[in-house]
């Protein structure tokens, strides 16, 4: 496991050295103005300059994206085993969780940002709406395809539906869990970055607001990187613990796909 994790690194790295280069042959191509589009060299020079003030905001914006985790993490689990336990509520309650998500993020953020103010709490309920569905429907998916010989077996010894949800289903269902927590990861800071730039006084979105009004192009990059390695933080410390915590589980995307 250790070699495949080190390779998939160093892939990972090799992808992003080309990524970079890239970046610059299409600055080289096009003669495009730094305004418009800075040069890899300009926007390290932008992390360096303004590592202070992109810190600051760093942490703010890092931690609404881990409060929006763990809350939509908590309603989306909630909500599954709620569709479980009770079928005759799933066919009202299914319809109104697909349908909020047909809704722009944006058009909910300024509701958000007027019930809640300008602080962190609009910012973390934004990051938990988009959060909790993949969280739910990956979760209910899993609980829904239990072993049925499972389910019988534990059905003709007389168990309780509670204990066959915590016994059979739940344990069964940790994988699919683990999957829909893998893309609630990767999802996390739009809801935070979104509602930032509807209203907020720190946060990377608001430091990306601020520097494209001041035509501040490489900081509005740097912050963009900096935003970019908080993601991808968050999504490898997370599949690491999930490892551990489920190590029956399929591989990952970090471990690779065996033959």
């Amino acid at each position: 496991m250790g070699e495949e994790v080190g390779t998939t690194r160093m892939k990972g790295l090799v992808a992003a050295i080309g990524l970079v280069a890239i970046w610059q042959v299409v600055v080289w191509s096009t003669g495009a103005p730094p305004f418009l589009l800075p040069a890899p060299a300009r926007t390290a020079m932008a992390l360096w300059r303004d590592a202070d003030i992109l810190a600051g905001h760093a942490l703010i914006t890092a931690a609404e994206i881990a409060s929006g985790l763990i809350l939509g993490t908590l309603i989306g689990v909630l909500t599954a085993i709620g569709l479980a336990l009770a079928p005759r509520v799933r066919p009202w309650l299914l319809p109104v969780l697909v349908a909020s998500q047909a809704v722009p993020v944006f058009a909910i953020a300024p509701l958000l940002v007027l019930w809640l103010g300008f602080g962190m709490a609009s910012k973390v309920v934004m990051a938990a709406l988009i959060i909790f569905f993949p969280v739910a429907s990956a979760f209910y998916d899993g609980l829904r395809r239990a072993e049925p010989g499972w389910l019988d077996l534990a059905q003709t010894m007389g168990a309780t539906r509670g204990a066959v949800l915590w016994r059979i289903q739940a344990p069964a269902a940790l994988p699919a869990l683990a999957s829909g927590l893998r893309v609630a990861a990767a999802v996390a800071p739009i809801g935070a970055v979104v509602g930032e730039w509807v209203g907020a006084s720190a946060g990377l979105g608001y430091l990306m607001l601020h520097a494209n009004g001041r035509s501040q192009t490489d900081l509005m990059f740097a912050a963009l990187l900096v935003l970019a390695a908080i993601s991808l933080t968050l999504w490898f410390a997370l599949d690491a613990l999930l490892r551990r915590m489920i190590p029956w589980q399929a591989d990952t995307l970090t471990e690779g796909h065996r033959p």
